[in-house]
C-alpha cells in the first residue's frame, strides 16, 4: 500500500533529518542495541503478526537479516506497524530505523521526502479481485465498467484506479476508507464489486476474507510498483548495510548458499563464495561497511538467501503460493541481480 506525498517535508523536519544523519544511524542502533523496522498494520506474506505475536514476511524477514549483518543476531528488531498514511513520517521523525513495508519506490519519495531505497525485494503491480459468486462473468478488469471499488485513499493505488478507468473510457464508483482493515472488511461485506491494490497483496487479502474461494484475483496488471525498503537520506553508510544486505541475498541464492548448507560452504575453495562468506585470505568487504566479515554467514543463519525468503513467505512454502516469476533470479529469467561482492 503507497502514500502519495501531499506538500514539502517543513524545515522542523529536515532539521531533524540532517541531525539524526550526522549522529550516524549504526552508532545509534549499536547504542540502544536493536534496530527499529517499519512494516505494516498487518499483510499475510510481507509483514503481519501471527498467532504468536511473532513479525512473518519478507519485509519482516529483511529487517531481521539487517540486524544479522550489524549484530550477527537476527532477533535483534523490534517491529512498529504503520499505516500508509504514518509510514513516511515515522522514517523521516526517527521513529524507526529502516522502513520495510511494501512500498513502492517513485520518484517522488526518492526525492522529496528525503528517502534513500536501498532496492526492489519484490517487483508487483497493481491488480484487481473480484467475488466470482457475484460476477460469474467477469474474467477482466476491462469488464468493470459502473462498478464500485474499493481502494485505500492516499495511495499510489487510487491514483492507478483513476488513470485505468480513464485510459479505458469506463466509468466507477470509488469506496474509498483510509485504513487497510476497513477496506478489507468493506470488500468482504460485499461493499464493492472489486478490491484494487498490488495483486501481491490481494493474494494475502483473499486468505483472510470469510469465504475465500469465492474469490478471484483478475489477470490484468496495471502499474509497475517495485517494492523495497527505504532509510533517511543523508546517511550513506546505513543505506550501504541496507542495501548490501538486499544484495548479499541474492548473491547466496545464486552461488547456492542456504541457511542449511552456509557453514559447509565457509570451507570452500570457490573465490566468490569467499568473498560472499568472508572467508578469503585478507578479505575485508564487511570491514569496508562497519561490519565483520562474517555478516553474510550472519544473514544466511538468519534467514536464509533470497529465494529461501521468497518461497517461505509469499512462495510455494506459504499459504499465497506465489510463482517467482519476474522476482526469480537474472540466471533463472527473472529479474532479480545482485552486484558482487568483490
Amino acid at each position: 500500500m503507497k502514500h502519495i506525498a501531499t506538500g514539502i517535508l517543513g524545515a522542523a523536519a529536515l532539521g531533524f533529518m540532517a541531525s539524526a544523519a550526522s549522529a550516524g544511524t549504526l552508532d545509534t542502533v549499536k547504542q540502544k542495541g536493536f534496530i527499529q523496522c517499519g512494516v505494516s498494520t498487518g499483510l499475510a506474506g510481507f509483514s503481519a503478526p501471527d498467532d504468536k505475536g511473532e513479525w512473518k514476511g519478507i519485509d519482516a524477514d529483511f529487517c531481521r537479516a539487517v540486524a544479522a549483518a550489524v549484530f550477527g543476531d537476527g532477533t535483534k528488531v523490534k517491529f512498529t506497524p504503520l499505516s500508509a498514511k504514518e509510514r513516511f513520517t515515522a522514517l523521516q521523525s526517527g521513529e524507526i530505523d529502516i522502513l520495510s513495508r511494501n512500498t513502492t519506490w517513485t520518484s517522488n519519495r526518492d526525492s522529496a521526502l528525503g528517502l534513500n531505497f536501498v532496492g526492489i525485494t519484490y517487483y508487483d503491480g497493481q491488480g484487481f479481485m473480484i467475488n466470482a459468486k457475484k460476477l460469474p462473468g467477469v474474467n477482466s478488469a476491462l469488464q468493470l465498467s459502473g462498478a464500485a471499488v474499493c481502494v485505500q485513499s492516499g495511495t499510489t493505488t487510487e491514483l492507478n484506479l483513476a488513470d485505468y478507468f480513464k485510459k479505458n473510457k469506463m466509468e466507477y464508483n470509488p469506496v474509498v476508507f483510509e485504513k487497510l482493515e476497513e477496506v478489507n472488511a468493506a470488500y468482504d461485506a460485499g461493499r464493492c464489486d472489486a478490491y484494487t491494490t498490488d495483486q501481491s497483496g490481494l493474494y494475502g487479502i483473499r486468505l483472510t476474507l470469510s469465504s475465500p474461494a469465492d474469490h478471484v484475483v483478475l489477470p490484468e496488471i496495471i502499474s509497475k510498483e517495485p517494492l523495497g525498503p527505504a532509510v533517511r537520506q543523508g546517511d550513506d553508510q546505513w543505506a550501504h548495510i541496507a542495501r548490501w544486505t538486499y544484495f548479499a541475498l541474492l548473491n547466496a541464492e545464486e552461488a547456492g548458499i542456504t541457511q542449511a548448507n552456509v557453514d559447509e560452504m565457509k570451507t570452500s575453495t570457490d573465490p566468490n563464495i569467499q568473498r560472499i562468506l568472508g572467508t578469503e585470505p585478507d578479505g575485508k568487504y564487511g570491514a569496508d561497511l562497519g561490519l565483520s566479515n562474517d555478516w553474510v554467514v550472519n544473514i544466511i543463519k538468519a534467514v536464509g538467501n533470497y529465494g529461501e525468503m521468497f518461497e517461505r513467505n509469499v512462495g510455494s512454502g506459504s499459504p499465497l503460493k506465489i510463482a517467482r516469476g519476474i522476482n526469480a533470479l537474472w540466471t533463472k529469467g527473472g529479474l532479480q541481480y545482485g552486484p558482487p561482492i568483490r
